[in-house]
């Protein structure tokens, strides 16, 4: 008998509670959703507890609990060993996605989804066992830092992360603002790791930024959306609407590096954007049922809508695009999207512990999922090679005749900021030279020659400032030529 009661002691923690459901960090609230069992019969807790059957499987549990509790060489807490039957149980289903988070966990993950918070600012995931940047916010720490999409995070404040788990990462990851965080990292292209040290910070949810532009004779609105927050939505309507009025051509609108949010959110703004003729997104449930999202809207907007993607753009933000794209055909810029198809519903456990499982696919209006694929732009465009230049770390001068890959990027900032050195192979040659030579009498340096941490600091904050200009940004410029077609 009491093996029986543990086994649905231990049920009773899996499969109690509800929650909210989102995609990737995209939530909406579960009766959004008409979610049922899946599998069409009575569910295991049920059957337990209403005929009382022993089954061998919760025999088991049951058995070794007893068998740990009553004869492990030490005590042992019977609630670890609870947390560790669940965490056991989500870890067979090798998903990224479905975890099980302690109450502490859980409400950390919570206060991220808050107005605010405080941390490094950047979304984190898993693919193939490795923890990945999938983009630093707007203006945060962790983008001020030079943390990009794709950087695989080997060691945080020097624990190697192999083996860990989202949410055990994002933990060590986040902390007190003004407190600091080392990242070793692995980046594509670059032999040796990386190390960041970034500085945690309050990271606001400021997501929705606006201007009109002119390109020609058209004035072009421009809206860019950093991430789907709770105020997103009614940020992004009040700005249209401003831009509307000043009587624009045509719309842009820029979810490069926003890596995803609450669903609602992006529902609300869908709703302005999509007319009803098509659904901007379907959910697949375990059966292979489809539930269609629809707008009320009858009228598409009277000016085009062009939308701006790349590698960092996730979940939510591919949400957005596909709906533009299938369902309005408007026209996508830019790079491939990162690829997150899934939906996870987040269940309390009533102890303040969640699981996060994976229980449903979104689907773009015409039925693809693009899970691992992303979503290709129509107009597909890369960014000036400078754009993806690796940060400069350069710890003792380097000069003539050494050749390794802090050479190869000083190359390509000079390059980028016009400053030829006729290679980027990382020989420091004598054409290197002259140009290092130039640079540093453009910004007021000892013509030396050599780079040494100032003049690699000055490198840093030149190409940074390129970047930033719209005028180098050559997905944005195709954005606005679009319009005068």
């Amino acid at each position: 008998m009491k093996r029986k009661w543990m086994a649905v002691m231990i049920l009773s923690a899996l499969l109690t509670g509800a929650g909210s459901t989102y995609v990737g960090m995209m939530y909406f609230k579960s009766d959004d959703v008409q979610i049922k069992d899946r599998s069409g019969k009575s569910n295991l807790l049920e059957s337990v507890k209403n005929n009382g059957n022993s089954l061998p499987d919760l025999a088991k549990i049951a058995q070794a609990f007893d068998l740990i509790k009553g004869s492990y060489i030490e005590k042992v807490d019977e609630s670890k060993l609870v947390e560790g039957a669940i965490q056991g149980m989500v870890s067979t289903l090798n998903d990224p996605y479905s975890v099980y988070m302690d109450a502490n966990t859980a409400s950390q993950f919570n206060d991220s989804l808050d107005s605010s918070f405080e941390g490094i600012g950047a979304e984190v995931t898993i693919k193939d066992g490795k923890i990945l940047i999938v983009a630093p916010y707007k203006n945060s720490p962790a983008e001020k830092a030079g943390l990009k999409p794709k950087d695989q995070i080997i060691k945080i404040d020097g624990i190697n992360v192999e083996g860990f788990d989202l949410y055990q990462a994002t933990t060590k990851i986040r902390g007190k603002k003004g407190t600091t965080v080392t990242l070793e990292i692995k980046r594509e292209g670059v032999i040796d790791p990386l190390q960041f040290e970034v500085k945690r910070d309050e990271i606001p949810m400021d997501t929705v930024f606006s201007n009109m532009k002119h390109e020609g004779s058209k004035s072009i609105g421009y809206i860019e959306i950093t991430q789907f927050s709770k105020n997103t939505a009614d940020d992004f309507k009040l700005e249209l609407s401003k831009l509307e009025k000043q009587k624009m051509d045509g719309l842009i609108i820029d979810v490069r590096g926003n890596p995803g949010g609450f669903l609602l959110s992006v529902q609300k703004i869908l709703d302005v954007l999509v007319t009803n003729h098509k659904p901007y997104f379907q959910i697949q449930q375990r059966d292979g049922e489809k539930l269609p999202y629809y707008s009320k809207l009858t009228q598409n907007k009277p000016y085009p809508i062009v939308v701006l993607v790349d590698e960092g753009s996730a979940s939510a933000s591919e949400i957005l695009a596909g709906a533009l794209k299938e369902a309005e055909g408007y026209t996508l810029i830019g790079e491939k999207t990162f690829g997150k198809g899934t939906v996870q519903e987040a269940v309390s456990m009533g102890d303040g512990s969640t699981i996060k499982l994976t229980m449903f696919k979104w689907l773009t209006p015409n039925g693809n999922w693009i899970h691992h694929k992303g979503i290709t732009p129509n107009i597909e465009i890369k960014q000036p090679d400078y754009f993806y230049i690796h940060p400069l770390e350069v710890r003792k001068t380097i000069f003539l005749d050494m050749n390794n890959d802090q050479v190869k990027i000083a190359q390509q900032m000079l390059e980028g900021l016009g400053y030829a050195t006729g290679r980027n192979d990382g020989y420091y040659d004598t054409k290197t030279e002259r140009a290092v030579k130039a640079f540093q009498n453009q910004v007021q340096l000892p013509a030396t020659g050599e780079i040494d941490t100032k003049t690699a600091q000055l490198l840093e904050e030149e190409i940074t400032t390129a970047i930033k200009d719209e005028k180098n940004d050559l997905q944005l410029q195709v954005a606005l030529k679009y319009f005068n077609k």
